[in-house]
């Protein structure tokens, strides 16, 4: 037969357990366990005996769910625990890495004042404000750099109509690979071997501004002869233009008394040099990097295994591919709105 009262058998350990989940876990169920306890008609008081609560909290609750209903039980958003170092350690922190330094975490750590924080939270504070990477050596720019490319866009808008215009630069390949950071199974690191003594070769590049057709040539070595030859490859691919003009840096094949000579014979190709230690103005800058990036760390054979690699390179892009990468409308030699008017000849 059934008993006529049923008691939990819990012990003190137990019990105190309980009394901790209501607190925890489960205190939204126990702030709704409070409104139906108060609506059955028990005092806040005895509530808050029952429950292991203060009065007063047991009233709070009461008053918040008259006011916002089942809504207002769970927890309001709140601050954490002050975040160490203070609130404006970020602020300093980005302070000091503005000046170029050899800037390390525990540097920085000393520089702050050696603050009471662990060289781990400094590592995370930074990671908040900075990325790990090296600095980019530059070369000091020509004082004259704007008023050569101001030049440089009007000698471009004066160009008949038909008439192309091509941004030429040049390059090495090197049978050394030219190792970059990857990723590597953890446990092994790749060996990529070199051949002993290095070969190189020369690469020309030249990339429509308009198109994005991308033209080069591979040789032995950068001379004017073979940059000239260069200049006559452009001509024979736009035979209709009436003007092909080859934006180009100050390098000394560029101006040597065998391209004025070939110039001079060849009045159809306008050769245009830009500023001096400038070469961010040059969009072929940008494929040398990608072109470089896809054939770090190989190491072929021999080195027409690496001139097969760059032509290979080249033959599986296309224009499009080819003017995102050069992003020839944020180079300063081009007037605003190039690509409109100027259509290519061929």
């Amino acid at each position: 037969m059934r008993p006529a009262h049923v008691y939990a058998n819990v012990s003190d350990e137990q019990y105190h357990q309980l009394v901790d989940v209501l607190h925890r876990q489960w205190r939204v169920a126990t702030r709704a366990v409070m409104i139906l306890l108060s609506a059955g008609g028990m005092p806040a008081a005895d509530i808050a005996a029952l429950l292991h609560y203060d009065p007063v909290t047991v009233r709070r609750w009461i008053a918040r769910h008259d006011l916002e209903g089942v809504d207002g039980l769970p927890d309001r958003p709140r601050t954490g625990r002050p975040r160490l170092g203070g609130r404006h350690l970020g602020d300093r922190i980005r302070r000091l890495l503005n000046t170029p330094k050899a800037w390390t975490t525990g540097r920085v750590w000393r520089a702050l004042g050696r603050p009471k924080i662990s060289l781990r939270t400094v590592y995370r504070r930074i990671r908040e404000q900075a990325r790990w990477c090296r600095p980019r050596l530059i070369a000091k720019s020509d004082p004259d750099r704007d008023t050569i490319c101001a030049d440089i866009r009007d000698q471009v808008t004066a160009l008949p109509a038909g008439s192309v215009v091509l941004a030429e630069d040049e390059t090495h390949l090197d049978l050394i690979a030219r190792i970059r950071a990857c990723w590597i199974p953890t446990g092994l690191r790749h060996r990529v071997m070199t051949p002993g003594t290095n070969i190189r070769r020369t690469l020309h590049g030249a990339v429509n501004l308009t198109t994005g057709t991308f033209h080069h040539h591979v040789s032995v070595r950068n001379v004017s002869v073979v940059f000239c030859y260069f200049l006559d490859l452009l001509l024979t691919a736009y035979p209709n233009a009436p003007v092909v003009a080859v934006i180009c840096d100050n390098g000394t094949t560029h101006h040597s008394a065998i391209t004025r000579r070939w110039l001079a014979e060849h009045p159809r190709l306008m050769l245009i040099t830009g500023a001096r230690y400038s070469p961010q103005d040059n969009p072929v800058e940008r494929m040398w990097a990608v072109l470089k990036q896809h054939i770090a760390n190989t190491a072929p054979a021999t080195m027409a295994d690496r001139i097969r690699q760059a032509h290979t390179f080249f033959r599986h892009r296309t224009p499009d591919q080819n003017l995102t990468t050069t992003a020839p409308w944020t180079t300063p030699w081009l007037p605003e709105g190039y690509g409109q008017d100027f259509w290519p000849g061929a």
